[in-house]
């Protein structure tokens, strides 16, 4: 399956990572080649990419603010949770697995995928179902950081019990009753964080297989935070409580 990938940022991350396979790319007419323009075109003549000038209007049904450039790319390259949990291992670090649990909101998934990447989440894990996929407005929203990421799918729950027989805890993130504040949470050594539902949080299944389900202070007046920003917040803490050398999980 082709698709096409738009933005100055994303295009050079497909380019970069060398995951997927890049059949041409485009550039509009009369676009000035410097800076991320003239990289892309340095990389494309090393990776022997052809690259065809085209009038700018024919890049806009490719994608939202194409900024002049378009790669006609293979799908995206999903990976087994194995290639993640090997990641962790070979960076002799405990693992920290990011898990969307049927995020549906492309822009949110996006978002998150920056965010982990940003963080040195290992790897995000989201469902087979029911749930927003790699798309190229995931790559877009995510500024190509899902080119980096490695993204796998599972069944959620099934694929948690795996994780904790291996010794991961699993620490979900959600404002109900039972949660604990999220500072009382062990939230270094071997994680999943789990991030639910935009609007419903996690599924029933995925919730009992949290050791912790944390919540975040809310000190205002509205009642929750949108998905992508609580899940970003989240991912921060644990990449603090990780960076601090505390005591592990017992």
């Amino acid at each position: 399956m082709k698709e096409w990938i738009t933005g100055r940022n994303p295009v050079i991350e497909v380019v970069q990572a060398k995951r997927r396979q890049v059949f041409r790319l485009l550039f509009a007419s009369g676009i000035e080649e410097k800076g991320r323009i003239l990289d892309l075109r340095k990389l494309a003549q090393a990776r022997k990419i052809p690259v065809e000038i085209v009038p700018r209007e024919k890049l806009n049904p490719l994608g939202e603010n194409p900024q002049g450039v378009a790669a006609e790319v293979s799908g995206y390259p999903y990976v087994d949770i194995s290639d993640i949990t090997d990641l962790a291992l070979r960076k002799q670090e405990d693992l920290f697995l990011l898990v969307l649990d049927v995020i549906q909101n492309p822009q949110n998934l996006g978002t998150l995928l920056r965010t982990a990447e940003a963080a040195g989440v290992h790897g995000v894990l989201i469902p087979q179902h029911r749930a927003a996929e790699v798309t190229p407005a995931v790559v877009s929203a995510s500024a190509g950081a899902s080119e980096i990421m490695l993204v796998a799918q599972a069944n959620i729950a099934r694929a948690l019990d795996e994780l904790k027989a291996e010794g991961v805890w699993v620490v979900g993130l959600d404002g109900g009753e039972g949660s604990q504040p999220i500072k009382t949470v062990p939230l270094n050594g071997p994680i999943a964080l789990v991030v639910g539902n935009e609007g419903e949080g996690m599924r029933q299944l995925v919730h009992e297989t949290c050791d912790y389900v944390a919540s975040l202070p809310m000190k205002g007046n509205i009642e929750s935070l949108n998905a992508a920003v609580a899940g970003s917040i989240a991912i921060y803490m644990a990449l603090f409580a990780r960076e601090q050398k505390v005591p592990k999980n017992k």
